[in-house]
């Protein structure tokens, strides 16, 4: 069993498992009811999700320098005590159960859901590449 880091709206995996959306928002113009059917998460966690004055940081990041400011102030609010709580308990879930968890972004490179997969690494998460 692993966690699978996957773009939220995009096909599932066979063996995917529950989405978990780690979005400050919901997707715009889909019905609450429509969220699963259409592939975007079974459960909507904004905790994992950076706070909205760190997502508009990293929509303008332009360069590795943007870049790595967007990673230090979302590794900052990751440790925080209930997200690093919930990070936790994912990466325990992952040695248990399969899941998967994810946002919107098309490039995972520039999306905060390539620094949640090194903070479930870095947690001794089972993470499928």
């Amino acid at each position: 069993m692993a966690i699978r880091i996957v773009r939220l709206g995009s096909e599932r995996a066979a063996d995917e498992g529950p989405r978990i959306g780690t979005v400050r928002r919901p997707p715009r113009g889909v019905p609450k009811a429509e969220f699963a059917g259409q592939n975007w998460y079974d459960v909507w966690y904004p905790n994992l999700a950076p706070s909205a004055e760190t997502m508009k940081l990293g929509q303008q990041v332009a360069d590795d320098a943007g870049w790595a400011a967007f990673a230090k102030r979302y590794r900052a609010e990751m440790a925080e005590p209930d997200a690093s709580r919930s990070l936790d308990l994912l990466a325990t879930l992952s040695r248990h159960s399969g899941f998967s968890v994810g946002c919107y972004c098309e490039h995972e490179a520039r999306c905060h859901r390539a620094i949640l997969r090194a903070l479930l690494q870095e947690r001794g998460a089972t993470v499928i590449d």
